[in-house]
């Protein structure tokens, strides 16, 4: 019995997934040898509770505010013997936040030697003595991110999206195939695919219990996120970073940063991914920054098959945060249910029951959580794991999707992916970079003469 496998994250999830139940075990028993044979042949681990105990394995954190914070806890909670060993960070104070954090929730420390601030932090968390990083900064600095981890042959778990533009999609790409030939273990924060009612519901459609896939929608639709307004003691670039989720050079825009989420699942559902896109949306409320609030987006699949995506922050709106798939004898939210063509429910996830035997809303185990549970038990198994390729694909297609709206020109994946668009300052310092005098909120279409 081999201990090594190799397969793709679209195996990976089918293979957790008919797993199942019986492949889930308490957080402190071991996997049967019958479970361990099982799975491999499946080329995926059983899907855990809790990930096997082994040596220590050292994170660093790069970018330290909630996200950051939220995911070296997540890790934390993944299993026995997990240590946060480094913490950096442009900012102190979202430093010092994370390392209270880790204190109150976990009694957990990282030691003043292992603390580094800057915009070269991610270099030093790197060369600390970690074995894996976490990177959770704006995503504008992904790429450069995800290069320095793979080349120093540390062990990823990156949050979405990976890039903002063409120029950093294809350097991950290009990272996450180097990172394939060291065996390097990446996960990516596309955690509906570690969301144990989402891999139930897409082994069964999967196995045709919709039949084929013709049509599908997805929405992030929610009120506004956060803004930070400028302050005198603070430079464009630190007031720019404070305010990251509003400006496209920092985020990608709220397609790209949050409504990813949503097209992944399509793309994971239907095993594909759209060609092209015509997209329109506004800027209506936002009152930060240079980004749309809203956007709508006919994606066009290369068989002809449609996705209207839509995503939307501004208060006072009806709000739908979900996924649906229609398929040739059938249709699933992707989540939890399954219906026929009439109508009629075939499935239901079974969620677990709360005290008075009613089911609860949530999976068992968080999938912010799980996906760290599924990285360390890859790493301590020696199973290959590498998400950061198709994780680069939907996020294209969601630039494909802004970029389509900001043009209200019809968009295809083959021009981004030739694109040479490459957002954001050369260089970078904690001063003034000229961006925010400059600033324009995209106008589509041409002036009227």
């Amino acid at each position: 019995m081999t201990d090594k496998s190799n397969y793709s994250r679209r195996r990976f999830l089918t293979s957790a997934a008919a797993v199942g139940a019986v492949g889930v075990i308490g957080a402190n028993a071991l996997v049967s040898c019958a479970e361990k044979q099982k799975a491999v042949e499946l080329n995926l681990p059983p899907l855990l509770d809790q990930a096997p105990d082994g040596k220590p394995i050292k994170a660093g954190v790069i970018g330290c505010g909630g996200r950051g914070s939220g995911a070296a806890l997540d890790f934390l909670n993944a299993g026995p013997n997990l240590v946060i060993h480094a913490l950096g960070d442009v900012f102190q104070d979202r430093i010092d936040d994370c390392r209270k954090k880790l204190k109150d929730q976990a009694n957990h420390e990282v030691p003043d030697e292992n603390i580094f601030l800057g915009f070269d932090a991610f270099e030093k968390v790197i060369d600390s003595g970690v074995d894996l990083v976490i990177l959770a900064t704006p995503p504008h600095f992904r790429p450069q991110h995800f290069e320095a981890a793979v080349q120093a042959r540390k062990h990823v778990f990156m949050e979405k999206p990976v890039a903002v533009d063409p120029v950093g999609i294809r350097s991950v790409m290009a990272t996450a195939k180097k990172a394939e030939s060291l065996d390097l273990k990446i996960v990516t924060g596309t955690q509906r695919r570690h969301q144990r009612d989402y891999i139930e519901v897409y082994k069964q459609v999967a196995n045709g219990a919709i039949g084929e896939i013709v049509s599908a929608n997805c929405y992030w639709n929610q009120s506004k996120l956060w803004h930070r307004n400028p302050n005198a003691d603070w430079s464009e670039m630190e007031y720019m970073i404070r305010d990251w989720v509003n400006w496209l050079w920092l985020s990608g825009d709220h397609i790209v940063e949050q409504h990813i989420h949503n097209i992944d699942v399509i793309n994971w559902f239907s095993g594909k991914h759209p060609t092209k896109a015509v997209a329109f949306g506004s800027r209506q409320r936002r009152v930060t920054g240079d980004q749309f609030d809203n956007f709508s987006v006919d994606f066009t699949y290369d068989d002809k098959m449609h996705t209207h995506s839509m995503c939307r922050q501004i208060n006072g709106c009806v709000n739908n945060v979900s996924e649906f798939v229609m398929g040739t004898k059938g249709s699933s939210n992707c989540k939890n249910t399954i219906w026929d063509a009439t109508g009629a429910e075939l499935y239901k996830y079974p969620y677990p029951l709360d005290e008075n035997g009613q089911p609860e809303r949530n999976v068992k185990i968080s999938p912010y959580v799980q996906e760290h549970i599924d990285l360390v038990t890859c790493i301590r198994q020696n199973i290959s794991v590498n998400e950061a390729e198709q994780t680069a694909i939907t996020n294209l297609c969601a630039i494909m999707g802004r970029t389509s709206a900001y043009t209200g020109k019809e968009v295809t994946y083959e021009e981004l992916m030739n694109s040479d668009v490459k957002l954001g300052p050369d260089t970078y310092i904690m001063g003034d970079v000229g961006i925010v005098p400059n600033a324009k909120v995209p106008v589509p279409g041409e002036a009227a003469e």
